[in-house]
C-alpha cells in the first residue's frame, strides 16, 4: 500500500465515532432543510423553489469554507488533486437535479411521505461502496448481515410508504410523486462515487463541496431557464415570488451543514454506512411534516394510512441504523487503504497527501482578505433577502417549530465540538 499505513486502533475507533455523530447530525439538518420546499403549496413554482435553494447553496458553500478553513487550503487540495474537480462538479450536477425532483415529489404526495422514498440512495451508497470502494471487504459475517438485514428493511419501509402514499393522493399524482421521488433518490445515489473517491484521495470536506456548487449551480440554472422559457419569464417568477426568496435562502444554508455533516460521515465511515444514516432525516422530514405542517391529517387513508407511514418510516431508520452500526474493523479498513492506494496511484496523487486526509490530519487555517469578502458578500444577500421577506401563509405549529430548532441547534454543537476536538475540522 505504498506510503499508506494502518492508523492505531485507538485512532480508527475514535475517527469512526465522529463519523457516526456527523451522520446523526446530517440527518438532522438535511431534514429540516426540505421545510421551506412546502412554499411550494402557496404556488411558488417548484423550479423557482429549486433554483433559489440552490443558490443559497452555492453562497454557502463558498462562504463557510472561507470562514473555517480559508479559501487558500481550498487551492492547496486543488493542486494536490485536480481530478477531483471535475468530480465534485459532476456530482454537483445530479445533486441539482435530484433536488428539483424532490420539489414535484412533495407536491405530489407531501413532505412526510416522499422523504423516504428518496433516501433509497442508501441502497445504491451500499453496492457502490461495496464494487468499487472495498468497503464491507473482510467485515465479517455479523456485518454483512447487519447491513443486508438493513437493506431488506429499507425496501420493505419504502414499499408501505408507497402504498400508503398511492391511498392518500390517488390517480396520476401518486404515481408521478413516487416516480419523482424514487429517481431523486437513484441519482443521489450515484452522486456518492465521486463522494468516497475524493476522500479516499485525501481531499478535504470543505474543498469538495465548494466545487461541488459549481456544478450545481451550472446545472441548476439550466434547468430553470429551460422550465421557465427563458431569463425574462425567469426573472419575473422570481419578482413575484419575492417575499419568499430569503427562506429559500436560508434553507440552502441549512442544507449545506447538513451535507458538511454527511461529507465527514462518508469519510470516516465509508459511503456505505454513512450514508444510511445521514438518511434519518427521513425522521426528521415526518417530523417537520406531520408535526409542523399538519401533514396527513385527515387524509384519505386515514388512521390506517398515518400508520402505515409511519411504520415504514421508522422501518427504514432500522433498516438505516443497521447498517451504520455494522462499524468497520481494522482488517475492513486495511481494505480501505488499498482503493486508496489504488486511486492515488491512478491519478499520481502524492500518498502522503492521502494518507493525511484519510487520518483526519487538519492544514493550518489561512484567512485572506478574499475569504472575508465571501463572508460578507453572502451575509449582505441574506439580510437584504430578509429585509423584504414575509412569514409564508401556512398554517404552522410554532411550539414544534422551536423546539426542533433547537434540536437542530444541539446536534450542530454537539457534531462540531466532536469533530473539532478529533480532527479540528481536518
Amino acid at each position: 500500500m505504498d506510503r499508506l499505513t494502518e492508523l492505531e486502533p485507538a485512532r480508527l475507533r475514535r475517527l469512526q465515532r465522529v463519523g457516526i455523530l456527523s451522520g446523526f447530525a446530517a440527518g438532522a439538518w438535511l431534514g429540516a432543510a426540505e421545510a421551506p420546499t412546502k412554499l411550494v403549496t402557496l404556488g411558488v413554482p417548484p423550479v423557482i423553489i429549486s433554483f433559489m435553494m440552490v443558490l443559497g447553496v452555492f453562497l454557502a458553500r463558498w462562504s463557510l469554507p472561507a470562514l473555517i478553513r480559508g479559501t487558500a487550503a481550498v487551492r492547496d487540495d486543488v493542486r494536490h488533486a485536480p481530478h477531483l474537480v471535475i468530480w465534485a462538479a459532476l456530482a454537483g450536477c445530479l445533486w441539482a437535479v435530484a433536488n428539483t425532483l424532490t420539489i414535484f415529489a412533495i407536491r405530489d404526495i407531501g413532505l412526510a411521505i416522499a422523504f423516504p422514498l428518496w433516501n433509497a440512495n442508501s441502497l445504491l451508497g451500499i453496492l457502490w461502496g461495496t464494487l468499487l470502494f472495498n468497503e464491507l471487504r473482510d467485515a465479517g459475517r455479523a456485518r454483512w448481515l447487519g447491513v443486508l438485514g438493513g437493506a431488506v428493511a429499507m425496501f420493505a419501509g419504502a414499499t408501505l410508504l408507497a402504498v400508503a402514499s398511492s391511498a392518500r393522493a390517488g390517480g396520476g399524482s401518486a404515481v408521478r410523486g413516487i416516480v419523482a421521488a424514487l429517481t431523486a433518490g437513484a441519482l443521489w445515489g450515484t452522486m456518492y462515487i465521486p463522494y468516497r473517491k475524493a476522500y479516499l484521495t485525501g481531499m478535504h470536506p470543505l474543498s469538495f463541496v465548494a466545487f461541488f456548487t459549481i456544478g450545481e449551480l451550472g446545472m441548476m440554472t439550466a434547468l430553470a431557464l429551460s422550465f421557465s422559457g427563458g431569463a425574462g419569464p425567469l426573472w419575473r417568477a422570481l419578482v413575484a415570488s419575492h417575499a419568499a426568496l430569503f427562506w429559500l435562502l436560508l434553507a440552502g444554508f441549512v442544507w449545506v451543514v447538513g451535507d458538511l455533516f454527511q461529507q465527514f460521515a462518508a469519510k470516516y465511515v465509508g459511503i456505505s454506512r454513512g450514508i444510511p444514516l445521514s438518511n434519518t432525516n427521513q425522521l426528521w422530514g415526518l417530523l417537520w411534516g406531520i408535526l409542523v405542517f399538519g401533514e396527513l391529517a385527515g387524509g384519505a387513508g386515514g388512521g390506517g394510512g398515518r400508520g402505515a407511514v409511519i411504520a415504514g418510516s421508522l422501518l427504514m431508520a432500522l433498516g438505516a441504523g443497521a447498517i451504520a452500526l455494522a462499524s468497520a474493523p481494522g482488517r475492513e479498513h486495511r481494505r480501505w487503504l488499498e482503493a486508496a492506494a489504488r486511486e492515488s496511484e491512478r491519478y499520481g496523487v502524492d500518498p502522503a497527501y492521502v494518507a493525511a486526509g484519510m487520518a483526519g490530519d487538519a492544514a493550518r487555517v489561512r484567512r485572506r482578505p478574499l475569504d472575508w469578502t465571501l463572508v460578507g458578500g453572502a451575509t449582505a444577500l441574506l439580510v437584504g433577502s430578509a429585509a423584504i421577506a414575509q412569514v409564508p401563509a401556512l398554517p404552522l405549529a410554532w411550539g414544534w417549530v422551536a423546539a426542533l430548532t433547537l434540536a437542530l441547534l444541539a446536534f450542530l454543537a454537539a457534531g462540531g465540538v466532536a469533530l473539532w476536538r478529533a480532527t479540528r475540522f481536518g
